[in-house]
């Protein structure tokens, strides 16, 4: 008998659960540890926090639907990892502090053969003083915060009906953020709201972002197919927001954020200042924290993370020059380097380099996004390492299951206004995700599968994929058949 333990119950680590239990015999058990009772869909909380979906619409218990399927759900939040085990403990475990309420505050050491950190960031609102919604901004990374952020919107949207003119800046509040495709989903759905709601004259809307150029998205910009054209992701963007009135600024690490009042920071180390009434701003995303030791007791969580908290795992973190990353250096089997039971997968894994250019304000402020791990890379990366697992508790002597995402495309749909008739999204499709430029010199990704068009027909898409991956998510009969 094998325990396999999962550790976080998001994209990544619920597929890798659903999976691990779907493939391997009863005689195994999978447990998932999540400090969360619910799962959320993440994607949807952009409509959550314009006010076009409830909180309710977006998540659900965890809980029935592990019991239904078999798996063992402790609400609780990983602490430690002891992958050699202990002097008291002779198999390895993960220690846990339990967050439901029946025994918050309890610890619990639970054995395990093979364990998958998919714990996901910590949302680090901290790194920038005043970020957040314990600060003077909204945020959108939660079902939750997207509430908070519908009603703030809500206020404005009754003020520029009294004749009061509204600043809304939205984008990244740090310069090493991630995740500007929310973001942008984010802002283009407001502008939206507003022309819906009849007071688009009433508000000045603000891009505000760490990308070097509009359509970044962490990815280092993106030639696009359309219409028989290639078209960088830049001129793409530019034009959208050129489109709906929305003014931007770029090369900006917000280092401070005061009531009504943005500090930022850019690249040529002037410091400037930006007035709001409604913010909505990214936090930078770190690990969680977790912990490791070794059978002696010593810690060691600088051997098995990097210093950002994200596991190091087959990957080439050897120090380099930008210009001499390759696509091969990002990680195919998503094992730690240190050992053999342990794996990371969705943004748990620490990536080996950027995939944006680094830049440094001329006072030394690193202000460029990091890499994305999210999404449909990250179920097929969980999905990958399951079958990897129930192969080794199987027996079989098959190469570990590859999902490298310099070799792996994806496909986004990022909604741009939420309307049966009048809605539009930006439906992209990427190969690889991470460019390689020894294989496609030109451009990095192969220009026949890279592509982008918007329409209404993407927000149909979109509103189909809510309803689609939700039911899989739910382990709903032939889950498995909706593809990651």
């Amino acid at each position: 008998m094998a325990d396999i333990l999962v550790l976080g119950a998001g994209v990544s680590g619920h597929t890798a659960a659903s999976f691990l239990r779907r493939w391997l015999g009863a005689e195994h058990s999978v447990t998932v540890i999540s400090p969360r009772a619910n799962y959320n869909w993440i994607p949807s909380n952009i409509w959550v926090g314009v006010g076009k979906m409830t909180m309710e619409q977006v998540r659900f218990p965890l809980a029935p639907v592990y019991k239904k399927a078999g798996i063992r759900f402790l609400q609780a939040k990983a602490t430690q990892i002891w992958p050699e085990g202990s002097a008291e403990h002779e198999r390895p475990f993960v220690e846990a502090e339990w967050t439901g309420t029946d025994r918050a505050g309890e610890t619990e050491r639970i054995a395990f053969d093979y364990v998958i950190n998919a714990t996901g960031p910590k949302l680090n609102f901290e790194a920038t003083e005043g970020l957040g919604p314990e600060g003077h901004t909204v945020s959108v990374c939660s079902e939750t915060h997207a509430v908070e952020a519908a009603d703030a919107l809500e206020k404005c949207i009754v003020k520029m009906k009294q004749g009061q003119r509204q600043k809304i800046v939205i984008g990244t509040g740090h310069g090493m953020c991630t995740c500007q495709g929310a973001a942008f989903e984010y802002i283009v759905n407001v502008e939206f709201l507003l022309r819906q709601r009849g007071v688009r004259d009433m508000a000045d809307l603000v891009w505000i972002s760490n990308e070097y150029e509009l359509g970044d998205f962490g990815m280092g910009g993106i030639h696009l197919k359309r219409g028989g054209y290639v078209t960088h992701s830049k001129v793409f963007t530019e034009s959208l927001f050129a489109e709906r009135g929305l003014d931007w600024i770029l090369r900006a690490h917000v280092s401070k954020v005061e009531e009504g009042i943005i500090h930022y920071e850019t690249l040529d180390g002037n410091n400037h200042t930006l007035d709001f009434d409604f913010a909505m701003l990214i936090p930078p995303f770190s690990g969680v924290g977790l912990q490791a030791f070794d059978r002696g007791g010593s810690e060691i969580t600088e051997q098995v993370f990097a210093p950002n908290g994200f596991m190091k795992v087959d990957a080439d973190y050897t120090p380099k020059p930008f210009e001499e990353w390759q696509g091969k250096d990002w990680p195919r089997h998503y094992k730690s380097q240190s050992f053999d039971n342990m794996y990371a997968v969705g943004i748990a894994f620490a990536p080996p380099h950027a995939i944006s250019r680094p830049m440094q304000s001329t006072n030394g402020t690193p202000i460029s996004p990091t890499p994305p791990r999210t999404g449909m890379p990250s179920a097929m990366i969980g999905k990958a390492v399951a079958r990897t697992i129930t192969d080794l508790v199987k027996g079989k002597q098959e190469q570990p299951h590859s999902a490298c995402m310099s070799e792996m495309g994806a496909a986004c749909v990022a909604s741009a206004g939420a309307s049966l008739w009048r809605g539009s999204a930006v439906s992209m499709t990427v190969y690889p995700v991470v460019p390689d430029f020894e294989k496609y010199p030109e451009h990095g990704r192969d220009i026949r599968h890279t592509f982008g068009e918007i329409g209404l027909a993407g927000h149909w898409i979109k509103h189909l994929l809510h309803v689609g991956f939700l039911y899989k998510a739910k382990l709903k009969p032939f889950w498995w058949i909706v593809p990651e």
